[in-house]
């Protein structure tokens, strides 16, 4: 079924980079979901208004507020779709990291609704305060609920493989929901028929409990996903590893460092690396080499990148034994310590050792235990005196 929609309603499906594919791709899931959630959501709020039955009308209610979400889905996906303009020169693609924050909210607040108004409910019953028969379970609650079951199913497949093929927050989001709903669902099928063949009136709002604190784990767990987007988190290590290949495809490059990958949204990529050449190379030939890594990030990556070149000292035996004893310090300290720009300045009295040492954040020493480590083991390595003057970078 994915494949026939996408045939027919998707012009160029395999450009996901493009913005007016990745459009025509929200609109056409957008539009699939709102006509479903709609469909699920009439059905049960009408047996649960027949029937009395509190948790299915919950349940359509939900499902009414996921045809918002969808809606919501539908107006992000069109404005992520807008070209950059003057006050927004990276483009709008980072609107779908709010949608899913506002589809989070919503998703809270109906399962916040649900819960009040089930509790409301359940304890009049269980105190004597009302009475209530369980309601009958008719041939028609069955065919509605199995249905939807199937139905929400469906669209999470639907969602997570289409969010998977374009990379959106939106449609994991949705998918994620679609998930949680056909397991409520599903719940408050078997609670129908449990409480009505074993006379609990007071069960049917005790699972529209069950299934408001369902929807609103559902909605915190989606509330996270979209926080750390509009933060900001750590690049994909796929898109850092694509990078770090291209770079070293090219013989001239010696090194990579002080990579930073920003997001602008799904496919939208900024990036600045330093690249370590050979500093006795000819600076024109060198430059051209960055010029054309730079052109071949964006053309097979979509990244748009900014290198800074650093010449490096490559044919100076003392700088190169230097160097490899000034690695083997950091890889004692630590395994996962690393180094760059490094740089040897001597003098009358004594030697400096210039370079920036790379630390993960899960190194639990400090950057000044790191300076002392070194320091400290130059001392018991050489009878010269060097200074290691270094930068700590935490990556």
């Amino acid at each position: 079924m994915t494949t026939l929609l996408t045939k027919l309603f998707i012009k160029n499906p395999e450009s996901v980079s493009d913005v007016r594919v990745r459009s025509a791709y929200g609109t056409m899931v957008s539009i699939v979901c709102i006509v479903l959630n709609l469909m699920v959501a009439t059905g049960k709020i009408i047996v649960g208004a027949l029937f009395g039955a509190i948790s299915i009308t919950a349940d359509g209610m939900n499902n009414l507020s996921d045809a918002g979400s969808s809606l919501v889905s539908l107006v992000s996906f069109r404005m992520a779709a807008k070209p950059a303009d003057r006050e927004h020169p990276f483009g709008h693609a980072r609107i779908e990291y709010v949608a899913s924050l506002l589809v989070a909210v919503i998703i809270i607040i109906v399962g916040w609704t649900l819960f009040t108004d089930s509790f409301g409910t359940l304890i009049p019953l269980l105190t004597g305060e009302a009475s209530a028969e369980a309601a009958r379970v008719e041939l028609l609650t069955i065919i509605v609920l199995g249905v939807s079951v199937a139905v929400k199913l469906w669209m999470f497949f639907f969602n997570r493989k289409i969010g998977k093929k374009i990379d959106s927050s939106v449609m994991h989001a949705t998918a994620t929901d679609c998930l949680s709903d056909a397991g409520a669902t599903l719940g408050v099928l078997a609670a129908q028929i449990i409480a009505f063949y074993l006379g609990l009136p007071w069960l049917d709002s005790a699972v529209g409990i069950a299934v408001s604190v369902l929807i609103v784990i559902a909605g915190i767990r989606v509330l996270g996903e979209t926080k750390n987007s509009i933060l900001g988190e750590a690049p994909d290590e796929q898109v850092v590893a694509d990078i770090k290949a291209l770079v070293a495809s090219h013989p001239e490059a010696l090194g990579i460092h002080d990579m930073m990958v920003h997001s602008y949204g799904p496919g939208h990529h900024i990036a600045s690396l330093h690249v370590e050449v050979d500093g006795e190379a000819n600076v024109y030939h060198m430059h051209d080499v960055i010029d054309n890594i730079e052109k071949r990030l964006h053309d097979e990556l979509g990244i748009i990148a900014t290198i800074h070149m650093d010449p490096v000292v490559t044919n100076d035996e003392t700088v190169n034994a230097l160097r490899e004893m000034t690695a083997e310090i950091l890889t004692g300290i630590d395994e996962r310590l690393s180094m760059h720009d490094f740089r040897v300045v001597a003098g009358p009295s004594h030697t400096n050792l210039i370079f920036d040492v790379e630390a993960p954040f899960e190194c639990k020493l400090t950057d000044t235990e790191i300076k002392d480590a070194i320091a400290t083991a130059l001392k018991a390595r050489t009878d010269a005196v060097y200074f290691a003057v270094l930068n700590v970078d935490r990556q």
